[in-house]
């Protein structure tokens, strides 16, 4: 009889790995493959890149699933290549390409004043090639079937585009941006600027939110060969870096635990902030101008001591 196959045992795990997403996998099968190896029990990443693209990707386990929608609202720096004189169907190199258009010649300052038109907030139009969704399908779907569909213009913001390589064709740019902005969107909208067309030839994320430092799939595989599965995790609170902090007393993170208004007095600034007793985080609250603490999503592990 063949032998029975055994069961893989999968484990409680806390915490947020950064993963340099490999070129060519989506970011679920990213996810999965991560997950797997860290035999995690619960998993999700924070925002999808596309398979053309690679670089950070935050993957969150366990209780740091709580706090990923802070990482979907941060804003994120990419390093993008783009190719002038032609447009694609999925606005980078994995769709068909249309015919040659010719490139204008443009010096710096000409380049300069390009870029600039495209910094600062501004309304942009989403891919068809995109996960969002118009009455219940993702619209990659229609795409597909060659259905394309009205999308309404979107508010973002370029904090910085700045050009790292500049020839005829091909140029590489540094994006600072906003949670929603399609970069995609961006190199397309500057090729019908200039009248030619572009397109995405390479995509790397750099930074999101907070986190900038990753690890490749081998690095994970290496920590797991030598007894250290865990290695590469960080923190759940290092999603809230920059966060302002509130240490509570046992009593207050008692209450506060069991669902009650604390009052924490009128020298606080009001908004969200990261809960801690004895320096252990405890989750996020909100604190309203009158000085009360409520809380919004805690982590669902023992208070210390």
């Amino acid at each position: 009889m063949p032998e029975a196959r055994k069961t893989r045992v999968k484990r409680p795990l806390d915490g947020i790995l950064v993963l340099d997403k490999p070129l060519g996998l989506s970011s679920n099968a990213a996810l999965q493959r991560v997950k797997y190896l860290l035999q995690a029990s619960k998993a999700g990443h924070t925002g999808s890149l596309d398979p053309l693209a690679t670089g950070v990707l935050p993957l969150c386990f366990g209780e740091a699933t709580k706090f990923a929608q802070g990482l979907l609202d941060s804003d994120k720096s990419y390093r993008v290549g783009l190719r002038l004189g032609q447009s694609s169907t999925t606005l980078d190199a994995e769709g068909d390409l249309g015919p040659e258009q010719m490139v204008p010649m443009l010096d710096e300052l000409a380049r300069e004043r390009l870029l600039e038109a495209f910094r600062g907030e501004q309304l942009q139009v989403p891919p068809m090639h995109s996960a969002l969704k118009r009455e219940g399908r993702p619209l990659y779907e229609l795409a597909r079937q060659g259905i394309e569909v009205e999308r309404d213009a979107r508010p973002v913001t370029i904090y910085r585009l700045q050009c790292l390589v500049a020839e005829r064709r091909d140029w590489i740019l540094d994006v600072d941006c906003s949670k929603g902005t399609y970069i995609r969107s961006l190199v397309h909208d500057i090729g019908q600027a200039l009248g030619c067309g572009a397109y995405v030839t390479s995509l790397r994320r750099l930074a999101a939110g907070p986190f900038r430092e990753m690890h490749t799939l081998d690095a994970i595989e290496a920590c797991v060969a030598r007894g250290e599965p865990d290695a590469c995790l960080q923190p759940v609170d290092s999603a809230l870096a920059g966060w302002t902090r509130l240490e509570l007393c046992e009593q207050q993170a008692y209450n506060i635990r069991l669902g009650k208004i604390v009052d924490v007095g009128k020298s606080h600034q009001p908004g969200q902030v990261a809960l801690y007793i004895n320096k252990v985080f405890l989750g996020v609250g909100e604190i309203s101008e009158l000085g009360e603490l409520r809380s919004r999503r805690l982590m669902n592990t023992s208070l210390p001591g």
